[in-house]
């Protein structure tokens, strides 16, 4: 009788003989160098770089923008895509094996990713829905003929002969295309406490983008890899196009004078070099994991630290050719209408949806336009959507293999992210959805958090693992050694710099408003601050947990627990040494 219920008990079944799939590779480095590229060029390229650098003294900018990217960007860059391609790992699972005591970090930044992909994705719902409308005979928000117009609605561009008549409308009434944005896209509500109804149309272009990220990343690397040959290069041909059309236009040299006009005065500002800062961490998705996984489908001897370079450069690159590209435009909306152009430039979604959508009605053939900018809008967003899904899963998949690796698990765990996520993204494309959106673009991927993760992931790599040590694995990898400069930047420059930037930013702290005007209740400031250190929160409580289940005194499981685990790569040098672990090398 027991005899046979141990047999019962341990009938094969289905899932224990199905295998444990190998985590994959890069087909080709073009897919590496695509897929870091569409993940790290994205909307903050277009709509955040071109306004700092006006506002913060055009072409004087560059100079606090340049040496961040020296001293921050870049190395953060190589540590992140390294880390990655070293251990072979994701963005959890690469911190456990080089320091366990500070694999919290992991977690925190899969969740930074999850909050970010929830309310990021919606901007793509937004361009999607700009850009059906495109293909309609008249571009619905060039007129004031529709039943979201209201009787004080006005069309701008029928009025360009007076400069002042011209600036009093748009200080005093709204436009066709504010209107169109406000009322027919948002049907924007009071405030957060008025949430109303969900935007049906909102909604099923939210699925939509849904859909396309699924299947972007659902065969893994196969199907990412894939997919970059096109989400990665078509928004730069579009942006080139974009910048070739601006500057052919009247008075695109009066924009771009703005845009890159030097004002050295400015530099005397310490929210300039702060704006700079944030903007490299921003723009190089940097602190985030992304780069950690997709360097990890890297193999072990892709010269990653050159690689680094050259995308670092591209993603620069991009940024300095998108503002040619919005302030030629925003120059010749300026003559045309006969306004300064400080009236309208702008940043962020008020760019994207309202001073853009405007200057394309003043072009021939707008409907044309409209297509490629929002395409191009699309196609951004959607490169950084799915790098970020591929980084949870590939994450989550690195930490229980033999359980997500089987079948069609990960193809499973992806559809439930993306099905939870859509569920909650629905409060986004409600009638106080943008109130929402704005708190989670403010407390989620805000300088303050980026900045935290940064100085973790120096201090980890430059004090506690070694910056030496570290030096001597990308050697092994690449067979050289990253320059002086970049371990001194792990040493030094990146934990100073970013504790500055964050004391300054602590110091400088107000409460957030919507439009400067909106002032939140008091329990969306808990949300907001709910959202940022649950995040962070990962990190202490992770240490507390590891120590708790160490052995021997606190001092030994510090110690314990600091030290790279037993299977991270050997270097080639000590592969000559009989059992040695890279423990009992330190």
């Amino acid at each position: 009788m027991a005899d046979s219920l141990w047999k019962l008990c341990h009938l094969p079944t289905k899932t224990a003989s199905q295998s444990v799939k190998e985590r994959g590779k890069w087909e080709s480095k073009k897919e590496f160098i695509l897929s870091v590229t569409g993940a790290t060029i994205g909307l903050g390229n277009v709509w955040r770089f071109p306004y700092l650098c006006y506002k913060n003294g055009g072409g004087a900018f560059f100079i606090p923008y340049f040496l961040f990217l020296v001293t921050c960007g870049i190395p953060m860059f190589i540590l992140e895509t390294s880390l990655g391609q070293y251990t072979s790992q994701g963005g959890i699972m690469c911190w456990r094996k080089i320091c366990p005591l500070f694999e919290g970090l992991g977690y925190a930044s899969q969740m930074i990713i999850f909050y970010a992909s929830i309310s990021y994705i919606v901007v793509l719902a937004w361009a999607f829905l700009y850009f059906f409308a495109s293909f309609s005979g008249e571009l619905p928000w060039a007129s004031c003929n529709n039943a979201w117009n209201t009787d004080h609605c006005v069309v701008i561009n029928n009025y360009n002969g007076s400069a002042n008549w011209t600036s009093s409308v748009n200080a005093s009434l709204p436009s066709s295309v504010l209107e169109f944005w406000q009322r027919r896209v948002l049907n924007l509500s009071t405030g957060i406490e008025s949430l109303g109804n969900i935007r049906w149309e909102l909604s099923l272009c939210l699925l939509l983008s849904w859909i396309i990220c699924y299947f972007c990343v659902w065969k893994g690397v196969k199907s990412t890899g894939k997919a970059t040959y096109f989400t990665a290069t078509f928004p730069l041909f579009m942006l080139v196009l974009l910048f070739l059309r601006g500057i052919t236009l009247p008075g695109a040299l009066h924009g771009i004078k703005y845009y890159l006009y030097p004002n050295p005065g400015r530099l005397a500002d310490p929210q300039v070099w702060i704006d700079a800062g944030t903007q490299i961490f921003y723009s190089f998705a940097l602190c985030l994991g992304f780069l950690t996984t997709l360097g990890s489908y890297n193999k072990y001897n892709n010269d990653c630290y050159r690689d680094s370079f050259y995308l670092c450069l591209v993603n620069s690159g991009s940024s300095f050719l998108s503002g040619f590209a919005v302030f030629s435009i925003l120059g010749y909306m300026s003559q045309k209408q006969g306004v300064d152009i400080s009236t309208v430039a702008e940043s962020g979604p008020g760019l994207v949806f309202i001073v853009y959508p405007q200057a394309v009605t003043l072009l021939p053939w707008p409907q044309f336009w409209s297509m490629c900018f929002f395409s191009m809008i699309i196609l951004l967003g959607i490169d950084s959507q799915f790098a970020g899904l591929e980084s949870i899963v590939t994450s989550l998949s690195d930490v229980c293999p033999s359980k997500i690796r089987k079948g069609y698990r990960r193809e499973l765990l992806l559809l439930l992210i993306c099905s939870c996520s859509f569920t909650f993204g629905l409060f986004f494309v409600s009638e106080a959805g943008i109130y929402i959106l704005h708190i989670f673009d403010h407390y989620v991927c805000s300088g303050p958090t980026l900045l935290m993760m940064a100085i973790f992931q120096s201090v980890i790599i430059g004090w506690i693992y070694g910056a030496g040590r570290f030096s001597d694995n990308i050697e092994d990898m690449i067979g050289y050694k990253p320059l002086p400069l970049i371990k001194f930047c792990w040493l030094y420059a990146i934990p100073l710099l970013c504790f500055g930037s964050l004391v300054f930013l602590l110091l400088r702290y107000t409460p957030m408003r919507f439009n400067n005007s909106y002032v939140y209740p008091w329990w969306a400031y808990c949300i907001g601050w709910f959202l940022s250190l649950s995040s962070l929160s990962m990190i202490p409580l992770n240490m507390v947990w590891k120590l708790a289940k160490g052995k021997g005194t606190i001092w030994e499981r510090l110690k314990t627990s600091c030290q790279p685990m037993d299977d991270v790569p050997v270097m080639s040098r000590e592969m000559g040494m009989n059992d040695v672990s890279l423990t009992a090398c330190l």
